[in-house]
């Protein structure tokens, strides 16, 4: 396959995006992670859109290249699965968002540090999967670095319950309730689409190999 790229003089370019994506799923939750801190009154979900709409422009991007190149690397529904899988990050970040900038007044003081250290985590790890595709698919590596990932989710879920648990002591009321269930249940999607997207790194990789 590589032969007929240099024999076609085209450069395979989906190595970039695709890593491009990822890198700004991560920072979309880097910055969520921000808005977490700043006080309620100058909030915004600026960052969280412009990375949003850096991804969107990648994933166009990779759409695009996929109806005009004749050859690459990796099979193109391959490629396009993984784009896929790594825009629902940014995007599902930026409804948590807008839904903490709605809630933000009710739930002053709430702590939400566990579940964006394992946003961060999950984030994190996927950068590296994906950096992983330009290596030439080291099989047992990103196995590891899937399981790593997977341990993350499993943690993301019993974190869940150990937060429902808490949220239906009888300690908040009503509104409360309803508000941190909602941000809850996004919190835990993203680790989810991260986990999604190691699986379909995980799978190009053994198909591969």
């Amino acid at each position: 396959m590589i032969s007929f790229q240099k024999l076609f003089g085209k450069t395979d370019i989906f190595y970039d995006l695709l890593e491009a994506s990822a890198k700004e799923a991560q920072n979309s939750i880097q910055s969520l992670s921000k808005l977490f801190g700043q006080p309620v009154t100058s909030l915004t979900l600026d960052d969280l859109i412009l990375s949003r709409r850096k991804d969107k422009k990648i994933t166009e991007k990779i759409n695009k290249e996929l109806c005009v190149t004749f050859v690459t690397e990796l099979e193109r529904e391959d490629i396009e699965a993984l784009s896929n899988a790594l825009y629902k990050i940014p995007k599902t970040a930026e409804k948590i968002a807008e839904r903490f900038i709605v809630y933000a007044q009710k739930l002053q003081g709430i702590d939400l540090t566990q579940q964006v250290a394992l946003m961060e985590t999950a984030a994190a790890s996927v950068v590296e999967m994906v950096g992983e595709l330009r290596k030439k698919l080291h099989l047992d590596r990103v196995k590891d670095m899937n399981a790593k990932l997977q341990l993350v989710e499993g943690q993301a879920d019993k974190l869940m319950l150990d937060l429902l648990r808490d949220l239906y002591s009888g300690r908040y009321d009503p509104m409360q309730t309803m508000m941190l269930r909602d941000l809850y249940d996004l919190m835990e999607k993203v680790v989810d689409r991260c986990r999604d997207a190691g699986n379909v790194i995980s799978h190009i990789v053994l198909k591969y190999s």
